[in-house]
C-alpha cells in the first residue's frame, strides 16, 4: 500500500474514532426526547454547526466539485438551490414548525389535521426520503475508499453504515448534535487547505480557461474506464486503447486516430492512453473547450433549460421537506432560536460552497483525465496529489481531504438515522411488533433502518451523488413542501387533501426516481423530467392538495384557528404545543412514556 494510501486510511480511521469519542462525551441520552430532539435544549450557533455539518453531504463534499469540472457554470444551479433552500425554509416554516412542539414530520402532521392517515403517509414517504438520501452517502464513503487506498467499495460502504448504526443507536439527537458541529468545522478545513494550494499553485502556471480549446494531459495518461460511456473528441487525438472501441475489441499495438468532432463509444473495463500535451476528450454532451464550459446552456441537449427549471424547483423548495432537516428545528429551546440557526446556516453554507465550486475548477487543470472516465466525483480526492505530487506533503494534504469526506458522509448519514429511527420507533414499531415505546425500541429501529440503505448501496447502480441528492430533493418538494407551506399558511387545508396531495406529488415523482435508479434511459423531454421531475410534480401536488381540501372544505379539524394561532403566535405568550399540552396529537399517557427515563436510569428528571 502507498504512503498516500496509507495516509489517507489512517485519516479515515482517526475520524471515525474522534467522531465515537465526540459522541461518548455528550453521550447524556436518558428519555425519547433526549433521542429524537436532544430534549430541545441546543443552542442556535450549536445547532447551526450541527445543521451545516449534515447537510454538507457527499453531493456537496464531492458532488458539487465533480459537476463543476464536468459541466462548468451550468453546475452553479446545484450550490445555488442547496443554499437558497434554507432562505425558504427560514421564510416560510422553521419557527411555526418549532412552535409546533412535534418530534417527527408525520407527529406536525396530525397535530394540524388530527388524522392517522395522514401521518401513516407521512410515515411511509419520511422513509422513503430518508432512505434515498442515504444511498448516495454510504456510495460516497465506498468511492473514498477505493479512490483513496484500492481497497473494494463495498468495505468503505459497509463501515460506514456500521459507525452510524452505532453513533445513533447508542446517543441518539444528544451526542449526533456534537458529532456533527465537530464534523463541519473538521470538513471546512478539509476544502479550504487543497482550495487554497491549489489555487496558489494554478495562479503561478499562468493557465487561463478562457481559451477555444480543449484541456489536455500535462503527462502521458492512462485512463481506465470503468463503465460504458461516449466519448467526444475536441481535436484530434491519437489513443492507445486495450478494450473495447466503437463496438470492436482493439489491443495496445492498434493506435487509433480520434478526429476533431467524433464521437467514440468506449466499453467497460478498457484502458486509454494519451500522449503528453495531447486534447482531452469528454463524455458526450458536456462542453467540450474551456470558453464554452465558461458559458452558461453550452450542452448540446435542447432541453437542458427545462432540466435546469426542475432542478430549481426542486432544490428550492425541496429543503423544507428533508425529514432530517427539519427535525433539526425541532431540538432549538424556542423558535427564535430557530430562525437563529437558519440564519447562521446560511452564512456557513455559503462559504463552503464557494471553496468547493474553486476546487472543481481547479479540477479541469489538474485531473482532467476524470472527464473521460466521467468518475468526475473523484475530482476533490485527486486534487491533493495532482498538485503537490505523491510525496509526503501530496499524502498528508490527501488524508486531510480523506478525513473531510468521510466526516461528511458521517455527518450527514447520521442526521438521517435519526430521523428514520424516530419514525420507524414512534410510527411502525410502538404498540405493533415492540409493545408500548421504549427506549430500547429506539435502538432496534435504528439498526432497522441503517440496514435497508447499506443494502441498496451495495446494489443498485451508482449515479453522479448530486444527481442521486436532486432526485430526493424532487420527492421532498413533491411531498412535504407542499404539506408543511399549507399546513402552516392556509387554514383551509384537509386531511383528505392532504393525502391527495401527498400521494399524487410522491407517486409521480417517486416513479420517476425509481425508473432512474433502475437506469431507464429516455430521450428528449421525458428523460430530462425522469431525472428532474419537480417542475411537474410539485405543482401538482400543490394543486391536488388545494382542489380537495376545497371540496372537503366541511372536514377541517375543529381546532384549526387554535393550531394556527398556536404556530404563529409569539412564544412568549405561552400558546406553544409544549405549553398546551392538552393538543398533543399523542396522548398524555404516551407523552408521559415518551419522556420517561430509560429502565434502570433513576437520575433523569423531566424533559
Amino acid at each position: 500500500m502507498s504512503v498516500t494510501a496509507i495516509a489517507a486510511l489512517t485519516a479515515i480511521l482517526l475520524v471515525a474514532l474522534a467522531s465515537t469519542v465526540i459522541g461518548a462525551m455528550g453521550h447524556r441520552a436518558r428519555r425519547t426526547s433526549d433521542f429524537l430532539v436532544a430534549s430541545r435544549t441546543v443552542g442556535a450557533r450549536t445547532n447551526a454547526g450541527a445543521i451545516s455539518g449534515e447537510y454538507l453531504s457527499a453531493a456537496s463534499f464531492l458532488g458539487i466539485a465533480g459537476l463543476v469540472l464536468k459541466d462548468g457554470v451550468d453546475a452553479l444551479w446545484y450550490p445555488v438551490g442547496f443554499t437558497t433552500g434554507y432562505l425558504s425554509l427560514l421564510l416560510f416554516v422553521a419557527a411555526p414548525l418549532r412552535r409546533s412542539g412535534a418530534y417527527t414530520v408525520p407527529d406536525f402532521a396530525e397535530v394540524r389535521l388530527r388524522s392517522r392517515g395522514v401521518r401513516l403517509v407521512c410515515t411511509v414517504f419520511v422513509l422513503l426520503i430518508g432512505w434515498l438520501y442515504l444511498l448516495p452517502q454510504l456510495q460516497g464513503a465506498g468511492l473514498t475508499v477505493t479512490t483513496v487506498t484500492g481497497l473494494p467499495a463495498w468495505i468503505g460502504e459497509m463501515a460506514a453504515g456500521v459507525i452510524i448504526v452505532l453513533t445513533v443507536a447508542l446517543g441518539g439527537m444528544r451526542s449526533v448534535t456534537f458529532v456533527q458541529a465537530f464534523q463541519y468545522w473538521l470538513k471546512l478545513t478539509a476544502i479550504t487547505l487543497p482550495a487554497l494550494i491549489a489555487l496558489i499553485f494554478f495562479l503561478r502556471s499562468g493557465h487561463s480557461y478562457d481559451r477555444p480549446a480543449p484541456p489536455t494531459f500535462a503527462d502521458r495518461t492512462t485512463v481506465d474506464v470503468r463503465t460504458d460511456v461516449t466519448l467526444e473528441a475536441g481535436r484530434t487525438v491519437t489513443v492507445v486503447a486495450d478494450g473495447r472501441v466503437d463496438g470492436r475489441d482493439v489491443t495496445p499495438v492498434e493506435p487509433q486516430t480520434w478526429l476533431a468532432g467524433t464521437r467514440h463509444d468506449v466499453g467497460a473495463q478498457t484502458d486509454l492512453t494519451f500522449p503528453a500535451g495531447s486534447a482531452v476528450p469528454v463524455v458526450a454532451g458536456a462542453p467540450v473547450a474551456d470558453d464554452e464550459w465558461l458559458l452558461p446552456l453550452s450542452g448540446a441537449d435542447p432541453h437542458q433549460l427545462l432540466g435546469i427549471y426542475s432542478l430549481i424547483v426542486a432544490t428550492f423548495l425541496g429543503t423544507m421537506g428533508l425529514p432530517h432537516v427539519l427535525v433539526r428545528f425541532y431540538t432549538n429551546p424556542d423558535g427564535r432560536a430557530a430562525r437563529r440557526s437558519a440564519v447562521v446556516v446560511l452564512a456557513m453554507l455559503g462559504v463552503f460552497y464557494l471553496l468547493v465550486t474553486l476546487l472543481g475548477a481547479l479540477s479541469r487543470f489538474y485531473t482532467p483525465q476524470l472527464l473521460v472516465g466521467g468518475e468526475t466525483d473523484a475530482a476533490v480526492l485527486l486534487l491533493p496529489t495532482a498538485v503537490l505530487g505523491s510525496g509526503a506533503a501530496g499524502a498528508v494534504l490527501g488524508g486531510v481531504v480523506a478525513a473531510g469526506a468521510w466526516a461528511a458522509f458521517l455527518s450527514t448519514s447520521s442526521g438521517l438515522l435519526v430521523s428514520l429511527a424516530g419514525v420507524l420507533s414512534t410510527d411502525v414499531l410502538r404498540g405493533r411488533w415492540l409493545g408500548e415505546f421504549k427506549i430500547s425500541n429506539f435502538r432496534i429501529a435504528t439498526v432497522l433502518a441503517g440496514a435497508a440503505p447499506v443494502a441498496l448501496a451495495l446494489g443498485v447502480t451508482k449515479l453522479d451523488f448530486s444527481e442521486t441528492v436532486a432526485l430526493a430533493f424532487a420527492v421532498a418538494a413533491s411531498t412535504f413542501c407542499p404539506l408543511l407551506v399549507l399546513g402552516v399558511w392556509w387554514r383551509g387545508l384537509t386531511a383528505k387533501g392532504a393525502v391527495a396531495g401527498l400521494l399524487t406529488g410522491g407517486i409521480v415523482s417517486a416513479g420517476a426516481v425509481g425508473a432512474s435508479l433502475a437506469g431507464f434511459v429516455e430521450s428528449g423531454a421525458l428523460g430530462v423530467l425522469l431525472y428532474r421531475p419537480a417542475i411537474v410534480s410539485v405543482p401538482l401536488a400543490f394543486a391536488a392538495m388545494i382542489v380537495v381540501s376545497l371540496l372537503t372544505a366541511k372536514e377541517r379539524p375543529s381546532d384549526v384557528d387554535a393550531v394556527m394561532l398556536r404556530l404563529h403566535a409569539p412564544e412568549r405568550l405561552g400558546l406553544s404545543r409544549d405549553a398546551m399540552t392538552g393538543h398533543d396529537a399523542i396522548s398524555d399517557r404516551d407523552r408521559a412514556k415518551l419522556d420517561e427515563p430509560a429502565p434502570g436510569d433513576r437520575s433523569a428528571g423531566p424533559a
